[in-house]
């Protein structure tokens, strides 16, 4: 397992919610993972624009700008069975450029091979006043950087053929929102129309467009990310400190957590659905792994009152008992029993009855008379309860009215309709 920085970038989500310098949360790439899927479902097919292939027949005319010292042809690959770019642009040159000028849509998508080390610039003018943006996707494996109107995301060798699809939008503000303070500023920074894309290094591209989403691609983005980044126990581990609060030790990098564990096997077993192809399964069965190690030998296993298992979002000490992390441990579990069947599913199967066994036992300890408490904190350590914020507390309903529609146990109907009541401002009748 290497050390956070040399992950490749694969277009998936960085994190900068508890770290400035970037990070990997699995939690976070599942989520978009899932989020694409579903979107993929729902949404009509997106609007595309294609700027260029090398068969020239399939795109507009292309316009490429080739400076003095530099060189554009075109050849046939075997490996694609189709004609590409080759380029060469030396590092000192203005670069080799395509004009895009696109004012709708803001997902760019090109293959790419670098031959050399490279990179691909994408200049953006934005709704602020001075000179536009450039988002330049380097073969490092630097995470992200911005200075001045340059905004840097390593994206690794990129040696083999690969597909870089990136959502021009979200680069721009985590970029320009990135600061050296705790946390990254929000901003209001818009672009308005992608000018051109600027190559350095030696390589070749092929498939040049912008669309308005590319879900399937983000998708997969995340589903393989998982696959290459889970290690040698089935874990995620999360490469930042995170403080849960007063009274509980601190997460130290390295750490695991339930819900991280759970949202990846939704997302695996959805990528091994559409594919069929095992290396999803397999890495979704090893996931289980952390669930039966506890969580002070390193793994997201927590018991209650020495009797009711629990699988920890953040496997603190003491333990916490976070209710949504929980539940979606859970259904990662039974998204994986359900799709890997009877042998290969047992293990998974297992751990999911002895989940829902202590749910069903303790979501009453979850319950004010008036909205609902985020984790068990009070009990564990004696403070004042965590109350659930309203968007906390609708997650809590969510999660029970799916639980009823796989469990017909009447528990998860009856506290579903409650905690509905209390949004509108009810309150346990003995309150």
């Amino acid at each position: 397992m290497g050390k956070q920085r040399n992950y490749q970038i694969e277009g998936v989500p960085l994190s900068t919610q508890w770290g400035p310098q970037g990070y990997f949360y699995a939690i976070q790439i599942a989520q978009y993972g899932l989020s694409h899927f579903s979107k993929n479902l729902t949404e009509r097919a997106p609007h595309v624009e294609v700027y260029d292939t090398a068969e020239e027949h399939n795109s507009k005319p292309s316009t490429w700008s080739v400076p003095k010292g530099c060189t554009l042809t075109t050849s046939y690959d075997k490996t694609r069975a189709s004609t590409v770019r080759l380029f060469n642009a030396p590092e000192n040159s203005e670069g080799i450029s395509l004009s895009l000028g696109n004012t709708k849509d803001f997902i760019i998508s090109f293959d790419l091979k670098f031959a050399s080390n490279g990179t691909v610039s994408v200049v953006l003018e934005t709704t602020e006043k001075g000179p536009p943006f450039v988002i330049h996707y380097i073969t490092t494996s630097q995470l992200i950087a911005f200075k001045d109107h340059s905004i840097t995301y390593g994206i690794g060798p990129r040696s083999a053929w690969t597909t870089v699809t990136r959502d021009l939008l979200t680069d721009l503000r985590k970029g320009i929102g990135l600061s050296n303070t705790k946390a990254v500023k929000a901003t209001k920074t818009m672009p308005r129309r992608v000018v051109k894309m600027v190559l350095h290094g030696r390589g070749a591209i092929d498939n040049v467009s912008i669309s308005t989403t590319a879900h399937m691609a983000a998708f997969f983005a995340a589903s393989d990310w998982l696959v290459k980044n889970q290690d040698e126990r089935g874990g995620w581990p999360i490469m930042v400190t995170r403080k849960l609060g007063e009274g509980f030790r601190p997460l130290e990098p390295g750490w695991y957590s339930a819900m991280a564990q759970g949202q990846a096997m939704s997302t695996l077993v959805r990528a091994y659905l559409l594919t069929k192809d095992e290396t999803f399964l397999k890495a979704a069965l090893r996931a289980t792994g952390p669930y039966k190690v506890p969580s002070e030998k390193h793994g997201v296993k927590a018991v209650f009152m020495n009797k009711y298992e629990w699988y920890e979002e953040y496997p603190t000490t003491p333990s916490s008992f976070v209710l949504n992390g929980f539940i979606y441990s859970l259904i990662g579990l039974y998204d994986l029993a359900q799709t890997a069947g009877e042998k290969d599913g047992r293990d998974a199967a297992r751990l999911y009855a002895k989940g829902m066994e202590s749910l069903k036992a303790m979501v009453p300890l979850y319950d004010t008379g008036s909205g609902t408490i985020y984790d068990l904190r009070h009990f564990m350590l004696g403070t004042a309860p965590n109350l659930a914020r309203w968007d906390y507390h609708t997650t809590h309903i969510n999660q029970l009215q799916l639980l009823a529609t796989i469990d017909d146990s009447p528990i998860f109907r009856d506290f579903a309709k409650r905690w509905k009541s209390y949004m509108k401002g009810g309150r346990a009748k003995h309150n």
